[in-house]
């Protein structure tokens, strides 16, 4: 009995009588009636039963039947369905619609993010900080030309260039490692309070890149000499591979509490010589001697130069970059208008505190001061000094024609309104 009535609990089955006055079905009586509707004669009023459509279940090859429910009239509020675990589940076709429903609104969802179709120069990355190839010897890093790293000629300014050397050198210490506490220190170095600082360094420029263009930036070290160290960069277009600048410095330790310049220990040495690669450099060094400039010599002069708090570095001096902005404030605005920045060499002769005052001396060679714009290949010299007599930088700049003056299109704001 049990069984019997567990076994009905789940599968419930209705069987119809042929009259309203028919007793229900005993259990274990003859078959069940399973006709489903059945209409009564038309004097009488329309009689429903409900019937079960599938087979009544047996158990021990008993047929198990639920007792005939009550006929009911057709004006009678039906009776809900009996709960059983079949009429629990969902309906499948509701479900398979709602689950298509979502993929459709997923797929319309990444259409609209991913519709415009992808420029071949766009970076995977491009806010990765590199990375390292070349069987690990040389760091490579991408960087896209922003609205303002442009100036007046609508084209990168060497600021723009020299920053963007300075940082993948930077980031391949990190990269590679090797960046301790310091500014470009490794662990070694900064135990013993040492520091890297450029001596020399000579840039040559091709083509400078323009606003939206994207750069691709090699870098790599080698030894020069036995206390020294040589960071080369090639810097490309990225979606043609044309080279547009190359440049080659040394760089020297320097003790940071005594400010003077320093042998490569050992310790630092099994750090950093590894990373070390036997090469040329990537462009040959201008081995000219730089001239002496004073007020004598000089055409131009430009005084009164102090450092922001925002020009040092974490090492309490003047960035290496700020110092060619201040070489190029002496520089005559003819040449600035007329000509572009083809090549500089840089000697650094001493660092520059916040605290100082300078001023930038300017010699043009082998050319018409009076008529620069008219000129073609120039050569200027260059001096960086405290007011009171020290040398900071000297430096020779060579100019060539700009292909096109843009100072000759005017007008760039909005178009006026008709």
């Amino acid at each position: 009995m049990v069984a019997t009535a567990a076994t009905s609990a789940f599968f419930p089955v209705t069987s119809s009588s042929p009259d309203s006055g028919v007793k229900p079905t005993k259990l274990g009586g003859g078959p069940a009636n399973l006709g489903g509707l059945k209409s009564t004669p038309p004097s009488s009023r329309s009689l429903q039963v409900k019937a079960n459509a599938q087979a009544a279940p047996k158990i021990n090859g008993t047929a198990v039947v639920k007792p005939v429910e009550d006929v009911k009239q057709d004006d009678d509020v039906p009776s809900p369905a009996p709960r059983t675990f079949i009429n629990q589940l969902p309906d499948w076709s509701m479900l398979l619609a709602a689950i298509t429903t979502i993929f459709l609104a997923a797929e319309k969802q990444w259409m609209m993010l991913d519709w415009k179709p992808r420029r071949s120069d766009m970076l995977i990355d491009p806010f990765g900080i590199g990375k390292i190839v070349e069987d690990g010897f040389v760091f490579r890093q991408n960087f896209p030309i922003r609205s303002y790293e442009i100036g007046a000629d609508r084209t990168a300014s060497i600021e723009t260039v020299m920053n963007h050397l300075q940082e993948t050198a930077l980031n391949h210490v990190k990269t590679a490692g090797l960046l301790g506490d310091g500014f470009g220190s490794t662990p070694e170095m900064c135990k013993k309070n040492l520091i890297w600082v450029v001596t020399r360094m000579h840039v040559v420029v091709d083509r400078y890149p323009t606003w939206g263009d994207v750069v691709q930036v090699d870098t790599s070290v080698s030894a020069s000499g036995k206390n020294g160290m040589r960071r080369d960069w090639l810097l490309r277009d990225y979606k043609t591979g044309e080279t547009l600048t190359r440049a080659s410095s040394l760089w020297v330790m320097m003790n940071k509490l005594t400010r003077r310049i320093s042998k490569i220990p050992e310790e630092v040495r099994g750090e950093i010589q590894s990373y070390f690669v036997d090469s040329d450099p990537v462009v040959e060094e201008d081995s000219r001697k730089l001239p002496q400039l004073d007020d004598d010599t000089a055409d131009y002069v430009h005084s009164g130069l102090t450092p922001r708090w925002s020009d040092l570095d974490v090492n309490q001096h003047v960035n290496n970059v700020k110092y060619i902005g201040w070489i190029l404030e002496s520089a005559p605005r003819s040449i600035l208008e007329s000509h572009e920045l083809a090549s500089i060499t840089l000697q650094y002769r001493r660092e520059c505190g916040r605290d100082s005052v300078l001023q930038s001396l300017t010699a043009v060679s082998g050319a018409d001061v009076g008529n620069l714009a008219h000129s073609g290949e120039v050569e200027c010299k260059h001096l960086l000094r405290l007011e009171d007599g020290p040398e900071i930088v000297k430096s020779r700049t060579e100019w060539r024609p700009k292909k096109m003056n843009n100072f000759d299109v005017v007008n760039l704001g909005p178009a006026e309104r008709t």
